[in-house]
């Protein structure tokens, strides 16, 4: 059975790909932390909006396949591929971890793990 956080969170992978920052932002509590463990965590929406506005635009396409979801009371985790489609017959598929924790109906944490040299690798 599908929790309520799980739900939150599966909608939120799912706007991924209409790639509007207001509609992803509405996801988070404005005292948010979103950490891309290789790399600085953002605190609060403005900052988080920052870090999505480093890689959104430069997708021409993306999409949150998420493989695997399972929840613990208010903190979803998953497992998914995200796939950046960067034009010009380019594509970054980025295998990651999730951890979420959802506050009330919005999320109030977010860590994503994965290996950057898998992300750069691919940007090359």
């Amino acid at each position: 059975m599908v929790t309520d956080a799980e739900k939150i969170v599966t909608d939120f992978c799912n706007a991924w790909p209409r790639k509007n920052v207001d509609e992803l932002l509405a996801f988070f509590t404005d005292d948010a932390v979103y950490h891309n463990i290789p790399v600085e965590p953002a605190k609060g929406k403005e900052a988080i909006r920052g870090v999505i506005n480093m890689f959104l635009p430069m997708a021409k396409s993306l999409h949150f396949k998420v493989l695997k979801s399972a929840s613990a009371g208010n903190t979803v985790f998953n497992e998914r591929i995200d796939v950046f489609d960067l034009g010009n017959g380019k594509t970054i598929s980025l295998p990651v971890a999730g951890v979420f924790e959802v506050t009330g109906s919005k999320i109030s944490a977010w860590r994503d793990y994965f290996d950057m040299a898998t992300y750069t690798k691919q940007m090359s």
